[in-house]
């Protein structure tokens, strides 16, 4: 089921003005106090060249970087003003959000062919709106809020060429390509989505939602109430509503989901993961790759089915890739199945049941008996694990440096990322990462 690609053009950006430097003489600012709180710091690596990084050197060489650099192959600062809480990794770009009351809470960067940035516009050229395509440095996006200065940002999410928002007061927003309803919104015909200032804001859920998860172009919602809402692309059977037609407004699905309270959701790709309140596991979409495997040998589940993962315990956590699936039990343990690079070495490329990646590969050992991992992540062909300890594991594909081990191989067990400080969260894409780090130094 193949969907025509976002077209993607170059658009070049003038070096940010830096503030300088002040000579030794000036006066002594001291902002950090004797009880110092941990600070919080964001690290990127991987493809460079769509602008996804928000580094801007790498892309267009500045006087002190003579080459372009594409690839990011180990963990790099970017220099954020406020404390990051929430990244999502989209198809070449990625969204940060802050928890703050501040009026500018959201920021995007790389690929804007769809104005899943939102709407962007070069400093210099005011006078005749010279839109972005690739916006390389973190900018500001504008969410159109009642209460700019009550309203906060939870979370965020991407898919191939959409974004979601997720606000506390003000319910969730929705930018960038609507082709098949997966902002859920109507689907307007030939709409142009280059430059465009719609920032939707999604009607029709019966409470609060809480999580917010974007496929390849189609979207999933969850409620306070544990209901699973969905919309967008369903010719895979994604969206779970039976059927497998577009869907431009969020439906609740339904299925084995029936009466089950849902904790959290998982998509990337076009198969859905759904884990209940109770550690049980549901999914749907496609299964080409063997994610649903446990319950069907059709290619395609258009309905929520409950997955019986007997060796796995009670599941607290899922993460779903583009071929490959991950849960985390309430032990800490990983399992994984599906296609592709699945941290057990180069013999296992392919399985219908969950294999546990051995504890000792994240770090226990008799000297740290009590390490878990607390949780996974899937970008489109690797995965992740954070452990408690804040130190952070990646194995999969290597797409263009994607995984940040500084050498370009895939890596077929997981292998330690060296970031300074300790991992609180993170984002896999196609061809870059996020961490969310926090560190004393």
């Amino acid at each position: 089921t193949s969907r025509p690609g976002p077209v993607c053009g170059y658009a070049t950006v003038s070096k940010p003005s830096r503030p300088e430097e002040k000579n030794s003489s000036g006066p002594v600012f001291q902002y950090v106090g004797q009880h110092r709180k941990p600070s919080h710091k964001v690290f990127v690596w991987g493809f460079s060249f769509t602008g996804a990084l928000g580094i801007p050197s790498f892309v267009v060489p500045d006087s002190g970087r003579k080459k372009p650099r594409k690839y990011q192959l180990t963990p790099y600062r970017l220099e954020t003003a406020e404390q990051i809480s929430s990244a999502a990794c989209g198809y070449g770009f990625t969204l940060m959000a802050s928890r703050t009351k501040d009026v500018i809470k959201l920021w995007g960067m790389g690929l804007n062919k769809d104005s899943q940035l939102g709407f962007q516009r070069t400093q210099h050229s005011r006078r005749k709106t010279k839109l972005y395509d690739f916006v390389l440095e973190p900018s500001p996006v504008a969410l159109p809020l009642v209460q700019p200065q009550q309203t906060r940002v939870l979370q965020v999410a991407c898919g191939r060429a959409h974004s979601l928002v997720l606000t506390d007061e003000e319910g969730v927003f929705s930018m960038g390509n609507n082709a098949y309803g997966q902002c859920g919104r109507r689907i307007v015909e030939d709409e142009v989505y280059s430059g465009s200032h719609i920032i939707h804001r999604i009607q029709g859920f019966d409470s609060r939602v809480v999580q917010v998860s974007c496929g390849q172009d189609h979207s999933l919602f969850l409620t306070e109430t544990g209901k699973v809402f969905s919309c967008g692309w369903g010719a895979d059977g994604q969206t779970g509503l039976g059927h497998h037609r577009v869907s431009s407004s969020p439906e609740q699905v339904g299925g084995d989901l029936c009466g089950v309270e849902v904790k959290q959701i998982s998509t990337y790709g076009d198969c859905s993961l759904a884990v209940s309140s109770d550690g049980q596991l549901y999914g749907w979409g496609n299964s080409e790759y063997l994610q649903l495997a446990a319950v069907t040998e059709t290619t395609q589940i258009n309905s929520p089915r409950h997955l019986p993962l007997t060796s796995c315990g009670k599941v607290v956590q899922a993460a779903c890739g583009g071929t490959q699936v991950a849960v985390l039990n309430d032990r800490g343990e990983v399992f994984v199945w599906g296609y592709g690079i699945l941290g057990k070495g180069p013999a296992l490329s392919e399985s219908s049941t969950p294999e546990m990646i051995p504890s000792r590969l994240f770090g226990r050992s008799e000297f740290n008996p009590s390490v878990a991992v607390t949780r996974i992540r899937c970008g489109l062909n690797h995965f992740a694990a954070v452990t408690d300890g804040g130190e952070l594991f990646v194995w999969g594909k290597n797409v263009r440096g994607c995984l940040g081990i500084g050498k370009r191989d895939d890596q077929f067990f997981p292998w330690r990322v060296t970031v300074p400080g300790q991992v609180v969260d993170v984002a896999c894409g196609v061809d870059h990462m996020v961490a969310l780090v926090k560190s004393l130094l």
